[in-house]
């Protein structure tokens, strides 16, 4: 077998490097005029509005590189970007990123990282059309701006919830937050045994949702196919019960959620609770599911209810800031947002 080349960053020089990144972007877009390789990218919508969201990813606070593969980071820190704009139900078009590169990180691993990159970009249909590197004394940093695009008439925001709208969510919450359980746990008896083998077996979903999650375009195609346009949205980043607090705070209203209404997939469930913790907890409170949380008019129940992959759990209340969960028993409690602080 062949050794593999190492790298030093060193060797190449920021502007070496970028070319070496950049070499095979393709390029999807008719708005994108021109990409990398001036000053700025050109970028035009016509009569279209342009939608632009960030996000930083640092070591050691969003990603842990014991054990989370380059190429799932460069995938995951691009897909968490398109969902932000496909929860404003608009199309992420074009990305910019950006690099602080400690001495530790050699160039194959950074051309690692641009590999889930692109393929990221390949798989939304979204264009690389710049970004910059720099050095870092720190560790790995990440940022990533993403642009899109949507007509003025089809944005959604969060304020738009009224008192009686439905409260809806895709797929199954919690799977992200027990796969790093898993993960966590794994890199504790790696510590303590640096000859141990993981036990990863039988938990591959739960895994992929923390390490590569996806973004829900294929939701937002859905809904636009049965013509319905969510009256709010937001993405679950933080946990639902983050989701469902800022979405009453921008609508002025209040919410009830039905516990037991709350999607999950059996593995987390099963999870959840071999860590003692009660499934409905992680769904609410873990994070990082990258589902859509949106409300609908109560017209629109029919086109709903059978939808694939989307969930009735709640709907929206009056009560200005009252938000509560029903229990199977007929308690309410008041939901409180308990997911990951960034500072």
């Amino acid at each position: 077998m062949a050794q593999e080349t190492i790298t030093n960053l060193s060797e190449l020089g920021e502007f070496a490097l970028i070319d070496k990144l950049v070499k095979n972007v393709k390029i999807y877009n008719e708005s994108t005029m021109k990409a990398v390789g001036d000053d700025a990218a050109v970028i035009d919508h016509k009569d279209e509005q342009t939608l632009v969201s960030v996000d930083i990813l640092c070591e050691g606070v969003h990603f842990d590189m014991t054990y989370c593969p380059l190429k799932h980071l460069g995938y995951k820190a691009a897909v968490v970007n398109f969902s932000d704009i496909y929860a404003m139900n608009g199309t992420p078009t074009q990305i910019v990123v950006g690099l602080g590169i400690s001495s530790k990180y050699s160039v194959e691993a950074i051309e690692e990282i641009y590999r889930g990159i692109r393929l990221a970009c390949d798989r939304y249909h979204v264009d690389l059309v710049g970004g910059d590197t720099t050095a870092s004394k720190s560790g790995l940093f990440i940022s990533v701006t993403v642009i899109g695009k949507a007509k003025k008439e089809d944005i959604v925001y969060r304020s738009g919830a009224k008192p009686n709208d439905l409260l809806c969510v895709s797929g199954n919450l919690g799977a992200a937050y027990t796969g790093l359980l898993i993960l966590e746990r794994e890199k504790a008896a790696f510590m303590a045994d640096p000859n141990m083998q993981p036990e990863f077996a039988g938990y591959d979903y739960i895994l992929e949702r923390q390490l590569k999650p996806e973004a829900r375009r294929d939701i937002i195609e859905k809904l636009k196919e049965i013509k319905v346009k969510p009256t709010s949205m937001i993405d679950i980043s933080d946990g639902l019960a983050s989701e469902v607090l800022h979405i009453c705070k921008e609508s002025k209203v209040g919410c009830m959620v039905y516990e037991d209404r709350i999607p999950m997939n059996q593995k987390t469930i099963q999870t959840a609770k071999d860590f003692n913790i009660v499934p409905s907890i992680a769904a609410l409170n873990g994070g990082e599911d990258y589902e859509l949380l949106f409300t609908i008019a109560q017209s629109d129940y029919e086109k709903v209810k059978d939808l694939d992959d989307v969930r009735i759990i709640g709907y929206m209340t009056a009560d200005e800031g009252q938000a509560n969960l029903l229990t199977p028993d007929n308690h309410q409690v008041p939901i409180e947002a308990q997911g990951f602080k960034h500072f």
